[in-house]
């Protein structure tokens, strides 16, 4: 997006919602705050219902469906991700940092109030980040929806034994294979569950998926990348242990014998807003401290 263009769409700025993570005091303080901050300015303000529940006065709520403008989310990564998944169009989002590592979110606490001047100036760019649509299918009934910003995994749990899962992309069979499960990640969540498993860390903008097996029964089976528009098939062949899909790690459902599990890229994409000035590259040298 060019400078010009971010200045237009700062102009059209009238309605900003306001979600804080409802564990952490520090952000529902902050929402507070910046509820007043954006006032001042002659925004309208929308404040998340867990901060509602910690205030008195009476504002009016956030609700994901509600056309806003631009979201600021005010805790860590998995705050952020559940935003994006909630979100049914495409807004703004800036992310601020109130954890610990933070791969999602753009600024810290103390860049908010110089980040929001340079954002409401039109002095930002967006980022696209694409989203994941997983389908889980079972009994011939209608499959489950989800969308996906990080990943989607197949897992069993801490007692099972290793299960065995059959992978097809694009109607073409891959192998089937017996592990303790599988992540399929879009670019964005190859630093999260991936990168621990052992899978390679992507550009965010690049159009691929990764499938990445964990701890595979055979050394030979490797991560493998795949152009996003590829339908993604996975199968569950083992009975009678407990495996679980999980999305984005924060919601999910258990899996049962044969469940197919079907993912391709989702419509549409989510919009990071980018301010700080630090590249890919600077987040990955500092949070994963490779020196320099």
């Amino acid at each position: 997006m060019t400078a010009e263009a971010g200045e237009a769409l700062a102009h059209s700025f009238r309605r900003v919602g306001v979600i804080a993570k409802a564990a952490s005091e520090e952000a529902l303080r902050t929402a507070a705050e910046l509820e007043e901050w954006l006032a001042r300015r002659g925004l309208e303000v929308r404040l998340e219902e867990a901060r509602l529940r910690n205030i008195t006065e009476a504002a009016p709520p956030f609700l994901s469906g509600e056309d806003v403008d631009l979201v600021v989310v005010l805790g860590g990564d998995g705050t952020l991700l559940s935003v994006a998944r909630a979100l049914p169009r495409p807004v703004p989002i800036l992310g601020v940092n109130m954890g610990t590592l933070g791969f999602l979110t753009e600024i810290n606490r103390a860049e908010l109030y110089p980040g929001l001047v340079r954002v409401l100036a039109g002095q930002f760019a967006l980022e696209e980040r694409s989203l994941l649509h997983a389908e889980l299918h079972r009994d011939g009934g209608k499959p489950q929806t989800y969308r996906v910003l990080n990943d989607a995994v197949i897992a069993k749990t801490a007692l099972a034994r290793i299960i065995e899962l059959t992978l097809a992309v694009d109607g073409n069979l891959v192998g089937q294979f017996r592990a303790d499960g599988l992540i399929i990640s879009t670019p964005t969540g190859s630093t999260a569950y991936n990168l621990s498993a052992g899978g390679p860390i992507l550009f965010p903008q690049l159009p691929v998926a990764v499938i990445t097996p964990i701890c595979a029964h055979t050394l030979s089976l490797r991560p493998l990348v795949v152009p996003d528009t590829s339908r993604v098939e996975v199968t569950l062949r083992t009975e009678r242990e407990e495996v679980y899909l999980t999305l984005d790690g924060q919601e999910g459902t258990e899996l049962a014998h044969l469940d197919r599990v079907v993912i391709r890229r989702g419509d549409a994409p989510v919009h990071l807003v980018k301010v700080a000035g630090r590249t890919f590259y600077d987040s990955l040298r500092g949070k994963l401290r490779w020196g320099g």
